[in-house]
């Protein structure tokens, strides 16, 4: 039996009837996640209702359409408990225990019920960190329980923590005591090496992830985490390895890669190789760099232990690590080689990340929100061509994956105004809406300065974040914007990925972005968390049709709005201005 119950209530007279689903579902246990067997609750806004996988007809009597009554689902409840004998446990991997997620995704919402050590969730109160995400209430028992993992969720919902906190529950000065283990010091923090790879594309995410173990971890423990990026000094971030001996290790591939050729990161006895970005991972210019990785840190699950290859031994891994290193710690360098955990991060997971999880790891999870199924068992919507718009009728892998990755609470407005007003617009929509946190889109890097300077002159604090920054520039870039100095970020589509700045509550998009991918990933970097966000597009009358292709694409609602007045409202055609090109376009006019 597939049962799925969908809830959708903000506050009133349903919240007595949502605990009442809560308790009666508490009594499924074993049919949470067999298989097809899963058990699903969601919350929204709009109405209430119930589906099973019993026909159409006996579902809509028992029903009505006002929503769901306690005797209707005291009745779904006892014929589910009635077909709990036939149900059988699927393991899902050999090795691993089953998948168990409990009372999941709806009774497990503190840290403290997801089995963190006792030391992570004191630091997670000191933090005031106290209600998990549903993707950390799904993901974190999954990476505990030591399954190789898939893990996928809407931009900004909580994904770094969802892999670090268990990461954190395992390694490192946080990690929970064994029985006979002596106490945690200074010399036993580092047990065993580098521990924990954790590989992103840019240096932004890098630098972000650092900054949230440390969070975590505090000043006490800061050394415990060490980043490795291009654009700073390769050598200082070696001697910083040989001395902090940190545990986990957080880089871009390139710059992992090439202190693993020059023999001074051992990561063959890592127990966790966790790829943020995963889809971005996989671009051929990362290619040589994360096979290395992939053949040097750990070993995947399951996989014999052989003797190193000519391929591996030539090139220079383990011959070059013994010759820079003390031979008595270099000595029978893959008997040290232990099985690593692998786990795949991504907004998206098209099927090129699913191929890669099933490769790189053993018997994967994809772990969502709502949903943790084995990869193998995962079939994506087919798509088809339309005849009549010559369109894909249904959604892409891309596509798909774009629309789960924008975040819920999202409203998406454009403005139509010719492009030399197109600054004026955006100074506009931002005093109209109020906004204290603005990141500005462009295709082209070629026109951020022009943007910025145009709105300094305006007496709007804006910076630019572009490629031809250092890693300082950069950095005090995003401090400044997250800070508050900086209202306005103007940035390319390169910073459409990994910027993670919670604040952010508007979107503009000067210029249009090339697909609906691109719209969704940028759309992502406000609305957070669960917070509201606003995702604003200011466009030429002849490039309308390609904000209604984003709503096809993406199935979300993109209205034309209109400035009048200093305030932004729903366009009229009556109200709009005549053609008249002495008079002055409302979208101008003074707030």
């Amino acid at each position: 039996m597939a049962l799925s119950i969908s809830m959708r209530a903000s506050a009133g007279p349903l919240l007595p009837l949502q605990a009442g689903v809560h308790r009666a579902l508490a009594h499924l246990h074993s049919t949470r996640l067999c298989g097809a067997h899963f058990v699903c609750v969601s919350a929204g806004r709009f109405g209430s209702s119930v589906s099973d996988s019993a026909p159409a007809s006996s579902v809509k009597s028992e029903f009505y359409d006002g929503g769901l009554s306690l005797t209707t689902l005291d009745s779904v409840v006892d014929r589910a408990a009635r077909q709990k004998a036939n149900v059988k446990v699927k393991v899902v991997a050999r090795g691993a225990p089953p998948a168990d997620i409990r009372s999941f995704p709806f009774a497990e919402k503190e840290f403290s019920a997801l089995n963190l050590s006792r030391r992570l969730l004191q630091r997670l109160k000191q933090e005031r960190l106290e209600l998990p995400t549903d993707v950390q209430v799904a993901a974190i028992p999954t990476i505990l329980d030591g399954h190789d993992a898939a893990l996928q969720s809407y931009t900004g919902s909580g994904k770094t923590l969802a892999y670090l906190l268990p990461v954190l529950s395992r390694v490192g000065p946080l990690r929970e005591i064994r029985e006979g283990e002596k106490a945690i010091t200074e010399e036993t923090i580092n047990r065993g090496g580098i521990e924990a790879v954790i590989v992103v594309p840019s240096r932004e995410l890098a630098m972000q992830i650092v900054r949230e173990a440390e969070r975590i971890l505090g000043p006490e423990y800061k050394k415990v985490v060490q980043q490795l990026i291009g654009g700073a000094n390769q050598s200082r971030q070696e001697e910083a390895l040989k001395k902090n001996k940190p545990c986990i290790v957080v880089g871009t591939p390139g710059r992992i890669s090439e202190i693993s050729k020059a023999g001074k990161l051992h990561t063959h006895g890592c127990r966790f190789l966790v790829l943020d970005e995963a889809d971005q991972l996989l671009s051929i210019k990362f290619r040589s760099d994360m096979r290395r990785i992939l053949e040097h840190v750990g070993q995947r699950r399951s996989a014999p232990i052989v003797e190193p290859s000519v391929s591996e031994t030539l090139p220079e891994p383990e011959s070059s690590e013994a010759t820079q290193v003390p031979e008595k710690k270099s000595a029978s360098p893959v008997k040290r080689r232990v099985e690593r955990q692998t786990v795949l991060v991504s907004a998206t997971m098209p099927p090129a990340v699913l191929r890669a999880a099933a490769i790189w790891g053993h018997r994967p999870l994809l772990v969502r929100a709502q949903s943790i199924i084995e990869v193998e068992d995962y079939k994506p919507a087919s798509s088809s061509i339309d005849p009549v718009t010559k369109e894909l009728s249904g959604a892409s892998p891309d596509l798909q994956g774009a629309r789960e990755s924008m975040p819920p609470n999202l409203e998406h407005f454009y403005v139509v105004a010719p492009l030399r007003h197109h600054v004026d617009i955006l100074r506009k929509s931002i005093h109209a809406l109020e906004a204290r946190s603005v990141i500005v889109f462009l295709n082209h890097s070629r026109r951020l300065k022009d943007v910025e300077f145009k709105l300094e002159a305006r007496g709007l604090a804006a910076g630019s974040l572009h490629g031809e920054l250092n890693k300082m520039e950069r950095s005090n870039i995003l401090n400044s914007f997250r800070n508050g100095k900086l209202r306005i970020l103007v940035t390319s589509e390169v910073g459409a990925r990994g910027l993670d700045i919670p604040s952010c509550d508007l979107v503009v998009n000067l210029e249009l972005p090339t697909d609906g991918s691109h719209y969704a990933h940028r759309g992502g970097r406000t609305g957070r968390l669960g917070r509201k966000g606003t995702v604003i597009s200011v466009c030429e009358a002849r490039e309308e049709f390609v904000l209604s292709k984003f709503e096809r694409q993406l199935d979300i609602s993109i209205t034309r709005h209109e400035i009048l007045d200093g305030k932004i409202v729903k366009y009229s055609k009556q109200a709009s201005p005549s053609l008249n090109p002495g008079k002055r376009s409302p979208e101008l006019a003074t707030p």
